[in-house]
């Protein structure tokens, strides 16, 4: 397959997901604005907050939640104890999946997983609205169990799917995959008698590294507040909502493109050669991919940094009510607004360095990860202390500034004896940097004598002025980045017929 043909599929499987990921979270969006209006704070810092380390650890260190932290007031979080029982059952249903998410991802089966996901996370967020309205008493239960409900169908979407793929016909057209059964995904004895594979057990150790350093610099704020109890339960509760606010563009831009073409860099660059040894057209076509890449992530990220500033209070308004337009969260989602822009770029970055990387070099950036993860930490715990919750979003800006730097050394020494520049995705022409701080400039004084005090018509006026400042930014960036536009237009806006495995 060439490096066109698998750009092709990389750029569709990307907008293909894009859009889903759009579709299904407005729906839970919704879902979840309407949940927050019938619960306290504390309970949300509980659940969204302490509750998902006890998933992540509830192989091993589940009994610390019952034991050595401390326990909510039973009348303001009931059923505390049970519910973390069960949220570690939801984790052993989880990991059951795990296999077919591994195989839908190395095969593309990109609609697949956005389906399921989502289709997962829809039926918990009406499960969960339905047991607040009607059964409110029950606690951390309604949590609980909804949590226990979406691991049960998502691994019931990928087991159903690929039951009914693999006993089709079209199924020996697939030469592609790995298996041609579902019990070949299950735990077996190798033709060696042997009960484990020691070359796999130990690329599955490597990984569990990775994972674990990564697990570390993402949730690292949730290690901090649940161990050293630097927030109160409702200031975790009011956190958390802000961070899975700020981090909704996110996942729903970002992370299906940086899935995508982290395949396409992995199938198009070989991990053990120089970029002077390799196939010259398919290193062009990569650094040409990445270079707009970069200018894409740059400037999602400004938009939302620039526009957001001004627009933070209003939306938290509009999310949660006066629980979490009032009080710190204002001044947390403009924080996280900025780090919204470093998450678009690291994300870039690091899709084509870890395609990239050879096994020495990861094994390597695997050490700084693991010194990254200890400074974080301490960072986080020293930030909090000194300005609260914002804290913990000024140490993901540092450690998310550290990564980018990593990956930014690596991609100018993989290219440094080529002609190719992509680092110049990260260079903005100064028409177009001024028009975005005119945008900002404006509705900033907006904000000031509309909002958000002055009712809706104020508000509505505040977000015309947006509006249309946001129009004469994007209208600016269509006449200046001129190669940009062509990339989106040739790659993603030309309709193709999809794959079906897709």
């Amino acid at each position: 397959m060439g490096s066109q043909e698998v750009l092709g599929q990389a750029a569709r499987l990307a907008s293909s997901g894009l859009i889903l990921q759009v579709l299904f979270r407005l729906i839970t969006f919704v879902l979840n604005a309407f949940i927050l209006r019938f619960l306290s704070k504390e309970i949300v810092g509980v659940v969204n907050v302490r509750v998902p380390l006890g998933v992540f650890w509830s192989l091993f260190l589940g009994w610390v939640w019952l034991q050595l932290l401390e326990v909510p007031d039973p009348h303001v979080v009931p059923h505390y104890a049970t519910g973390v029982v069960l949220f570690g059952l939801s984790a052993v249903v989880e990991l059951l999946g795990e296999p077919f998410w591994v195989l839908a991802q190395a095969h593309m089966f990109v609609k697949l997983k956005v389906i399921a996901e989502s289709l997962s996370v829809i039926l918990k967020s009406i499960l969960t609205a339905f047991l607040v309205l009607w059964l409110p008493h029950w606690g951390l239960y309604i949590f609980s169990l909804a949590q226990l409900f979406y691991a049960t169908v998502l691994v019931l979407c990928y087991v159903i799917y690929f039951t009914k793929l693999l006993g089709s016909p079209e199924s020996t057209k697939l030469q592609t995959l790995p298996v041609s059964r579902i019990t070949d995904l299950l735990p077996n004895i190798t033709r060696s008698g042997a009960l484990i594979n020691w070359k796999e057990a130990k690329l599955t150790w490597s990984f569990f590294k990775q994972s674990f350093l990564k697990q570390i610099l993402t949730e690292g704020e949730r290690y901090v507040m649940t161990f050293l109890n630097v927030l109160n339960f409702g200031d975790q509760g009011v956190y958390d909502i802000v961070n899975n606010l700020g981090s909704l563009v996110a996942r729903l831009i970002f992370q299906p493109i940086e899935e995508s073409f982290y395949i396409f860099f992995a199938k198009v660059l070989e991990r053990e050669k120089d970029a002077t040894l390799q196939k010259q057209e398919d290193v062009a076509v990569a650094a040409a991919v990445l270079e707009s890449l970069l200018k894409l992530a740059l400037l999602a990220g400004l938009t939302i940094t620039v526009f957001g500033f001004a627009y933070s209070q209003l939306a938290l308004d509009v999310y949660g009510g006066a629980m979490l337009s009032s009080g710190s969260g204002p001044v947390l989602l403009r924080s996280y607004c900025f780090y919204v822009l470093l998450l678009a770029i690291n994300g870039v970055t690091e899709c084509f360095t870890f395609a990239a990387m050879s096994k020495e070099e990861v094994d390597r950036y695997n050490f700084v990860m693991l010194a990254l993860s200890s400074s974080f930490l301490v960072l986080s715990y020293l930030l909090t202390r000194w300005c609260g919750s914002v804290g913990f979003i000024l140490a993901n800006c540092f450690n998310m500034g550290i990564r980018i730097t990593q990956s930014l050394c690596f991609i100018h020494r993989y290219y440094r004896r080529s002609p190719h520049r992509p680092l110049a995705g990260l260079h903005l022409s100064p028409v177009l940097l001024g028009t975005f701080a005119l945008g900002g400039g404006v509705t900033a004084v907006s904000e000031v004598f509309l909002c958000c005090e002055q009712g809706w018509p104020a508000r509505l006026a505040h977000i015309a002025v947006g509006a249309f400042c946001l129009g004469a930014t994007l209208g600016t960036a269509f006449l200046t980045e001129t190669k940009l536009i062509h990339f989106l237009r040739t790659q993603l806006g030309v309709p193709r017929r999809t794959d079906k495995m897709t």
